[in-house]
């Protein structure tokens, strides 16, 4: 029973990895119970550890099944709850939209180590350290590929939302964040994924979060 989904998260300000399932089954129409933990919190280690032993946040929990890591949540999903649209339809879109994802997941380390999440700030200029030209290059032309070959049903990579757009989402905070420049295709995609129901709903939630953690704050 989607009832029984219950997803724990870290701060919405700054938990990238948090907001692709979240997103995802938001975007899905999932009616799950969260559990958002501070990161910085002392005893979120522990904490985090009660839900799983990986100890690390995003952990979803389905009854007695228990699943951690952003991709592999969103891969479980797709099965639990497979009369939604998670991955495309098409079989060549559905291989590229899993390959992008996995590249996602395991790359871009530049990116992510001088860019880091924060939807509550606008640091425009910052963060353009050695080799975030490069990630930012290889991301926006992925998404002008999948735009050009798949997107033609709508506004996101390959047209509906799907996992693929679940995985990138955090990055388009990113590029808001840190006011990247984009070509015309990769802000018009940026921008549909900003004004999605469920990203202004994350946005709204990580404003009014109490806490603040400096090294994400700089």
């Amino acid at each position: 029973m989607a009832t029984d989904l219950h997803l724990v998260i870290g701060n919405k300000a700054y938990s990238s990895w948090s907001l692709r399932p979240w997103i995802a089954m938001k975007a899905h129409g999932l009616v799950f119970r969260e559990t958002v933990i501070h990161l910085d919190d002392p005893e979120a280690k522990a904490k985090i550890l009660g839900f799983s032993p990986a100890g690390k946040v995003p952990v979803l929990q389905h009854g007695d099944i228990t699943v951690w890591e952003s991709l592999a949540i969103l891969d479980y999903l797709a099965e639990a709850f497979f009369d939604r649209h998670w991955w495309p339809t098409d079989p060549s879109a559905r291989a590229m939209a899993r390959a992008i994802s996995a590249e996602m997941h395991a790359g871009f380390s530049a990116l992510r180590s001088n860019m880091t999440m924060n939807v509550r700030r606008s640091l425009p200029g910052k963060g353009r350290a050695e080799g975030v030209g490069g990630d930012i290059a290889r991301i926006t032309a992925i998404w002008r590929e999948c735009r050009g070959k798949f997107g033609a049903g709508g506004p996101y990579l390959f047209g509906a939302f799907s996992n693929a757009d679940a995985m990138f989402a955090p990055v388009v905070t990113r590029f808001k964040t840190y006011a990247v420049e984009l070509d015309a295709v990769s802000q018009a995609y940026s921008d549909a994924v900003l004004n999605h129901p469920a990203m202004k709903e994350w946005y709204a939630s990580a404003a009014v979060e109490p806490w603040v953690i400096d090294k994400y704050e700089a």
